[in-house]
């Protein structure tokens, strides 16, 4: 997973870990997978033939809200590695990772962690909607997702893809396509295209027939790329 758009994340989801450095509990599968798969299976012949390979996994929640964020604006523009190096160092900095707690911090201990300036800004800002309650948060599960984007891309530092990907690696929405992504347009190419350039029509048009689980049909065209990508791990 990778965006194509400039000044979002463009680094997949990574696994959050907790202070100690363990991985964060995993939550279920979520309610609608089963349906989702039998859907995908029966409109779609490329689905018909992935789902079975990757059958025992599915996308999976982990973490809070502002880590999850965070984390994402930690990781934009480096790799994999870099980014779980310094997410291990900025937040062993806080008591809480928590947007009061990173308030809290010095700029000169944020640079240190190997945060840059750009960044050290983004997370101030993303740490100051959350303390005034700008993102509702404990009304997201209510809310159609263009409007819970709208309230995170006006966070510095959040684009489009980085909300699409919170919707669907956090809040688990079952209907999320993110066009901006490389691997869902490399994978759209690779599984139905026989490798030639596909534009986003070419992709909406595919996914037509993914709706209303696009999120899930999503992480199978990621998962057959490459099987670890659509894990978190």
């Amino acid at each position: 997973m990778k965006n194509i758009a400039n000044g979002d994340s463009g680094t997949r989801p990574i696994e959050l870990t907790n202070k100690t450095g363990a991985s964060e509990p995993a939550i279920v599968m979520p309610a609608y997978w089963g349906d989702a798969c039998k859907h995908l299976v029966k409109k779609d012949r490329v689905m018909k033939r992935l789902i079975p390979q990757f059958g025992n996994t599915c996308l999976q929640s982990r973490g809070d809200a502002f880590s999850t964020l965070a984390r994402s604006i930690v990781g934009q523009q480096i790799s994999v590695k870099a980014a779980q190096t310094v997410w291990h160092r900025f937040s062993a900095l806080p008591a809480e990772m928590t947007p009061s707690h990173v308030l809290r911090l010095k700029v000169d201990d944020m640079r240190a962690a190997g945060l840059s300036a750009r960044k050290v800004e983004y997370l101030v800002d993303l740490s100051i909607h959350f303390d005034a309650g700008r993102v509702h948060v404990h009304d997201w599960q209510a809310m159609e997702d263009e409007a819970i984007i709208a309230e995170l891309i006006a966070i510095r530092g959040i684009g489009r893809w980085t909300a699409e990907m919170f919707l669907m690696f956090y809040l688990t929405r079952p209907n999320v396509l993110p066009l901006d992504d490389v691997g869902l347009i490399n994978g759209i190419s690779q599984n139905y295209f026989s490798g030639e350039s596909v534009s986003r029509s070419d992709a909406r048009e595919v996914a037509a027939a993914w709706a209303p689980y696009c999120s899930v049909a999503t992480w199978y065209i990621w998962r057959s790329l490459d099987p670890a990508a659509a894990t978190g791990a």
